[in-house]
């Protein structure tokens, strides 16, 4: 069975997913080796959610009682934040319901801007990543392909797929009521990964026309000529950062890039400098905008004069209302979505049935064809007649079979085997043997 545990936006504070969003060592493969029960796990961490999509044997008794503590163990022993500590902030989602809610995920309805299209990317890495780690399963890789099926689905057949709203962008049009004209704001962004691209695309959407970059990692020069974008060093960082009207961050770094002392290394430094290519101004007010998780600023940059902070947790606040019917119309095709991957997981769970009564009805077939072979069946009329016959009488059941499952009375079909042929499915993923087998064995 399927299991989801999600601490996100809606369920923590955002301090919590900010340590979450930094694990030692990766969790997935810790899920994964907690217990041989566990057939595999996916990890999805963003800005605002981690959420782990497990795979567990399901005829292991309080199967969800053992994803749950392998879930919280592993998230202890690579972030180290206590399970006691998460007590009240995660949801637990099973069976079908992990399906849609994953489906929502990806399309962008469980963001803080609804119809974000950042999280599509973030839930394919995830899967990505776990492959690379080896903790996939057939049912994870089936659940996150038909994910990202779902997410196209919404993107293509909705307005919030058509208008909804990124982080970045969402932050500025929080800056413009502040920014009288975009194309003279000199623009510093730290990081070079997805948003960072993201970054560029909105700004100059804005109208911004000074952009530069910096890169943590070393790879401003790169991302700066493919964007035509001014790299910024290491050396003339500060002095990069004292002289922008606008800091943008984004990077994946563990560290404060920004702080107070970035600042004031970077007035008390050179007034001309090669990045900035004119003398500083201090007089006017600065803004930075910290798209980072964990956060890239250190918040005793608002401690400078004149410099203002809007982060992630800011942004969430200021995250506008759905628009209802669009909102609807993706949840509808949400529910679609899960309704068909749950349709197809019972077929599949089905299946062990419908072959043990074919082998069933096949074994006794292949006895009166035998006999009637010792008999003498010139021409093999009467075998093609039988067998003919037994096609037709297997339609029906094996028809019927599947709608009860889609209907969620796979039960009612396997009791039927049980009682008028005497076959046994004990369990759904091994092949089912008739009663007399069973028992010889």
């Amino acid at each position: 069975m399927l299991l989801c545990v999600s601490a996100s936006h809606k369920t923590a504070p955002f301090e919590l997913l900010e340590r979450l969003s930094v694990p030692r060592t990766p969790v997935a493969p810790l899920i994964a080796e907690h217990d041989e029960c566990v057939q595999g796990a996916v990890v999805v961490a963003t800005c605002n959610r981690f959420e782990a999509y497990v795979d567990m044997d399901e005829p292991v008794t309080a199967a969800v009682a053992l994803g749950i503590d392998a879930t919280l163990s592993a998230i202890e022993a690579a972030t180290g934040v206590p399970a006691a500590e998460l007590e009240g902030s995660y949801t637990v989602l099973g069976g079908d319901d992990v399906a849609e809610h994953l489906f929502s995920v990806a399309s962008g309805l469980e963001s803080v801007v609804v119809g974000e299209g950042e999280i599509a990317g973030q839930v394919r890495r995830a899967l990505t990543e776990s492959r690379q780690l080896g903790t996939t399963s057939a049912e994870l890789e089936r659940l996150f392909q038909r994910a990202s099926e779902a997410q196209r689905g919404v993107k293509n057949s909705t307005a919030i797929g058509r208008a909804g709203r990124s982080l970045v962008r969402l932050g500025l049009e929080l800056a413009d009521s502040r920014i009288a004209d975009w194309s003279t704001q000199r623009v510093l962004l730290v990081g070079t990964g997805a948003y960072a691209a993201a970054t560029v695309a909105a700004l100059r959407d804005q109208g911004a026309e000074d952009i530069s970059v910096h890169s943590p990692s070393g790879r401003a020069a790169k991302f700066a000529a493919k964007h035509g974008l001014r790299a910024v060093s290491a050396e003339t960082f500060p002095a990069a950062v004292a002289h922008a009207d606008l800091v943008i961050t984004c990077t994946t770094s563990e560290n404060h890039v920004v702080s107070a002392a970035t600042y004031a290394a970077g007035r008390t430094g050179s007034e001309t400098t090669a990045a900035a290519g004119c003398p500083v101004d201090h007089t006017g007010r600065r803004l930075i905008i910290d798209l980072g998780l964990p956060r890239n600023v250190d918040p005793d940059v608002a401690t400078v004069p004149g410099v203002d902070l809007l982060d992630l947790e800011t942004i969430r606040l200021h995250a506008p209302l759905e628009e209802l019917q669009a909102t609807d119309a993706a949840r509808d095709l949400v529910r679609d979505a899960a309704k068909r991957f749950a349709s197809v997981g019972e077929r599949k769970n089905i299946t062990p049935a419908v072959v043990a009564l074919r082998a069933h009805v096949f074994g006794v077939l292949d006895t009166e064809v035998a006999r009637v072979r010792a008999r003498g069946d010139e021409g093999g009329q009467t075998e093609q007649a039988l067998r003919h016959l037994v096609g037709v009488l297997l339609h029906t059941p094996t028809t019927r079979a599947h709608e009860l499952a889609e209907s969620g009375r796979a039960d009612d079909y396997i009791d039927a085997l049980s009682a008028l042929f005497g076959i046994e499915v004990a369990d759904p993923a091994a092949p089912a043997l008739p009663r007399d087998i069973a028992d010889a064995g």
